[in-house]
């Protein structure tokens, strides 16, 4: 339990501060007055989430590759590997970020951006999305210190970033008066800076990069490929379900979708542990799954449900007697008020299914069946969000929509927990056979 909550907390402490970036972003931006302003931040956040989800990807393979070598006691292979996950990660990264490029403005209509909303969510995404292979560095680099155990580091790679996008946000947002672009121009900082302290660590602190090579790189990419496809399918999952998410709620208005660009920041900072856990947990269970440690893989899995419920409410609590001033604070008007007020009463019970479906997802991506949770998140997020947010919000109008968000967690958190327990139980009688 202990090993569990100090990589998890570490790790929360990492994410949270990537998010309270993303959140101070959105409120300097909401303090220029403009609703259509914060409207395309919540649809650049349904479009960037994708881009950034890659990345995850291709961060839970690289901590699934390194860890395990780790536990095999395989040193040279393991930073072999690292340095060769990195520079895939990096060439990938700038595919992607041409192809969203490209698509960039049928995708904002796709979403129901329309108007000037749609140009301004347009314009800021093609400004920050082209900074998507250094995010890759730092986010790879974080993957490589986990595996080795250093969630210190880990976090400071975000925290020492996050620190000086705080204090660049509001100059060029709002003194500079830069608005949307001075938030993209932010955005390239922040992971010039994360890319920057993850390289040194790597490097200066414990030398766990090879020099790299095609030989390496050539047996590394199939590894590679096969454990960061299935777990960006299983990735792309959740921006998918909040890009169909939005795109219910767009019909409600401009100011619908301002609540929903809060109410997903809101998320983000608030259950930067729920987030992190599924990555920080990974390491954890790929080096005892190479060290055929068994029955700490399923104490792991035990512990890690139990942070994800003392964790849901806490912040549940805290959410709940906070509303009216998160409202307030980023000058919502009476809908977007009575939307927030909901989700931080209501909404957020969804989030400890969501923590049963992540730690699941994170025992198969390391344990050898990524494809488990990849059919797992995407009976979620693409089977039934859908249908389901369709239905609750022809009833409830605009707050179906946080209902149907928090119903389909309950479902698919029951059933992947339960298939989840079976599983590692099975470890060691599947692995012998």
């Amino acid at each position: 339990m202990g090993h569990v909550w100090r990589m998890a907390l570490s790790g929360t402490a990492g994410i949270t501060f990537v998010f309270l970036v993303d959140v101070v972003n959105l409120f300097w931006i909401s303090q220029i007055g403009d609703t259509s302003l914060v409207a395309a931040m919540g649809f650049a956040f349904a479009i960037q989430f994708f881009s950034v989800s890659f990345g995850i990807g291709f961060m839970i393979a690289t901590m699934a590759l390194v860890s395990r070598s780790i536990g095999q006691g395989r040193i040279g292979l393991a930073k072999e590997q690292a340095v060769s996950c990195m520079l895939m990660s990096v060439f990938l990264q700038c595919f992607i970020a041409i192809v969203f490029i490209l698509f960039i403005d049928e995708l904002v209509a796709l979403n129901g951006a329309s108007g000037q909303t749609a140009s301004l969510t347009s314009r800021y995404l093609r400004i920050s999305l082209f900074s998507l292979p250094v995010m890759a560095i730092g986010m790879t680099g974080s993957a490589i210190l986990r595996a080795n155990g250093d969630a210190v580091r880990a976090m400071t790679i975000t925290l020492a970033s996050g620190a000086v996008s705080i204090f660049t946000d509001p100059i060029l947002i709002y003194w500079l008066d830069l608005r949307l672009d001075g938030a993209a121009i932010s955005v390239w900082i922040f992971r010039f800076v994360m890319a920057l302290v993850a390289l040194y660590y790597l490097t200066w602190s414990y030398n766990l990069l090879a020099r790299p090579s095609i030989n390496s790189i050539r047996q590394t990419v199939k590894p590679f490929l096969n454990l960061a496809i299935p777990a960006i399918f299983t990735q792309l999952a959740t921006p998918f379900g909040n890009f169909v998410l939005t795109g219910v709620m767009a019909g409600f208005g401009d100011s619908a979708v301002a609540a929903w660009a809060v109410i997903n920041r809101l998320t983000a900072f608030s259950f930067g542990g729920i987030f992190a856990l599924s990555t920080s947990i990974g390491g954890i269970f790929g080096q005892n799954y190479g060290a055929l440690k068994y029955s700490r893989i399923k104490t792991t899995f035990r512990d890690s449900l139990m942070f994800c419920f003392l964790y849901t409410l806490i912040i549940w609590a805290t959410l709940a007697i906070s509303s009216i001033k998160i409202s307030e604070l980023f000058m919502l008007d009476n809908e977007g008020t009575s939307l927030v007020r909901i989700f931080t009463q209501i909404g957020i019970a969804g989030f400890f299914f969501t923590g049963m479906t992540f730690v699941t997802t994170a025992a198969f991506n390391n344990l050898g069946k990524p494809f488990w949770g990849t059919a797992i998140n995407w009976f979620r997020e693409g089977v039934i969000t859908l249908p389901v947010a369709i239905f609750f919000s022809s009833v409830f109008f605009a707050p179906g929509v946080i209902f149907a968000q928090a119903f389909v967690a309950f479902i698919t958190g029951s059933f992947s927990v339960v298939l989840g327990f079976w599983f590692v139980s099975r470890l060691k009688v599947d692995r012998l056979s």
